[in-house]
């Protein structure tokens, strides 16, 4: 498949870098030029410094012959140009990176099949984490019935320094499995031999209703939030801090510019809008930060949210979670104080990757802090899978089948289970390991 990507932002940049990796046709058009540069030394697909609103500049890019555009550059006005442009030559399926209310109505008449907001799909993605309890990442696949769970091994959990296989044998059901261990960066997948340690980043994928009893292993609670503290005024934290509100969660934001809270109190009536310095810890104290579940830092400055985590952490908040832009950071904070980390860009990323893999794959989700994705893939009639069990398919380390959904039926499958057509199967795989992944649908 030949694939556009207008814009080499964090974004665009994941994006092709993730479907070049899979022997997609990517061509990234960037009006950055040292920018543009840059993309080319890190991609292994061909940049092009370069309007992405001209029409000129996408023939070159080959976009009459492109099955997909991708235009998620951080103008709108050139997203939506780039669309109509596609539109104009045919291009099949054509993705937007769009925030003002008034474009969107304008690029969805272009035909485009997905508008994305980042700032919207995160604002989504932390209020989930607010509904879940400590748990850093909640993932719902099999209409509901499988869930991916993320969280941090804390250094006084009971299980520190054992082997997988040594802690199976205390665990009576198998409703729930650990498919993954993040550690320092790097992503394991995980077998009876994995010992886990402090501080580790450990996936799990169970059954709705053995949700608790993960929950429990883990040592965490699953109580969703009550109150809510937002650090920051940006867009991302009042659109958060309105999705708190309305969802019944008390909800206080706090921010340092006068007229940017004076316009948030107007729009939220049903928020507590403070303005002060959100790092201050006299502030976060007289507002009842030990008494808040969840505190979110949503500043648009990496080292802003990360201060105000730190600080609110260790005044009593439960949980703590920190907006960064420089994924590079992210899988080096958890563990120190901060418990979740949320990216808008990588939101996005994740919403245009299931859009892009639709069909026999029904879901996708990656990870800040990993290169590992959760894929939820149909088994078709053809399949090679079909009739053979886990152990016979001979997968590799780098892939695990973590849940099956078998018509109204879902479960955490064992080596004997046996593929049969129709099944969706999640499957947590590793880049090398993903063409092994699509291949088991047929």
């Amino acid at each position: 498949m030949r694939i556009v990507i207008v814009g080499a932002g964090a974004v665009g940049s994941f994006l092709a870098e993730k479907l070049a990796s899979e022997g997609q046709d990517v061509v990234v058009i960037e009006s950055d030029a040292k920018r543009a540069v840059e993309a080319q030394s890190e991609i292994d697909c061909l940049v092009i410094n370069g309007n992405g609103a001209s029409a000129e500049t996408l023939k070159g890019a080959g976009l009459a012959d492109s099955d997909l555009l991708i235009a998620v550059s951080s103008s709108d006005a050139v997203n939506v140009l780039a669309c109509a442009a596609g539109t104009k030559v045919g291009i099949p399926r054509k993705v937007a990176r769009v925030e003002d209310p008034q474009l969107k109505a304008e690029v969805e008449a272009l035909g485009v099949d997905l508008v994305i907001d980042p700032g919207e799909a995160a604002a989504r993605e932390l209020l989930q984490l607010a509904s879940s309890g400590d748990i850093a990442e909640l993932v719902r696949f099999a209409d509901g019935e499988i869930v991916l769970l993320g969280a941090y091994i804390d250094a006084g959990a009971s299980f520190v320094g054992k082997t997988l296989a040594d802690l199976r044998e205390t665990v009576v059901t198998w409703d729930w499995l650990v498919v993954a261990v993040i550690r320092h960066g790097e992503t394991m997948i995980a077998r009876g031999a994995t010992t886990l340690e402090s501080r580790d980043h450990v996936l799990m994928m169970a059954r709705r209703d053995a949700m608790a009893e993960a929950y429990e292993w883990l040592g965490l609670s699953s109580k969703p939030a009550q109150k809510a503290m937002v650090l920051g005024g940006t867009r991302l934290a009042k659109l958060t801090a309105k999705m708190l509100a309305d969802r019944g969660i008390h909800t206080t934001l706090i921010d340092s510019d006068m007229d940017r809270c004076r316009i948030i109190a107007e729009d939220l009536r049903d928020v507590v809008t403070v303005c002060a310095d959100p790092k201050d810890p006299k502030v976060l104290k007289s507002e009842g930060i030990e008494a808040t579940d969840v505190v979110m830092a949503l500043s648009g400055w990496d080292s802003e949210n990360i201060v105000g985590a730190l600080v609110a952490k260790s005044l009593g908040a439960h949980e703590v979670i920190a907006r960064l832009t420089n994924t590079d950071l992210v899988g080096l904070l958890p563990g120190i104080g901060i418990d979740a980390t949320v990216s808008s860009r990588l939101s996005a990323a994740n919403e245009i990757l299931r859009f892009v893999r639709q069909g026999v794959i029904h879901s996708v989700a990656t990870f800040s802090d990993s290169d590992a994705e959760a894929i939820e893939l149909e088994v078709g009639p053809a399949s090679p899978a079909i009739g053979k069990t886990l152990a016979d398919l001979k997968l590799p380390h780098s892939l695990i089948v973590g849940g099956v959904q078998r018509g109204s039926e879902a479960f955490v499958p064992r080596g004997n289970t046996r593929i049969e057509s129709g099944d969706h199967l999640i499957v947590i795989a590793l880049p090398e390991a993903i063409a092994t992944a699509e291949k088991l649908s047929g």
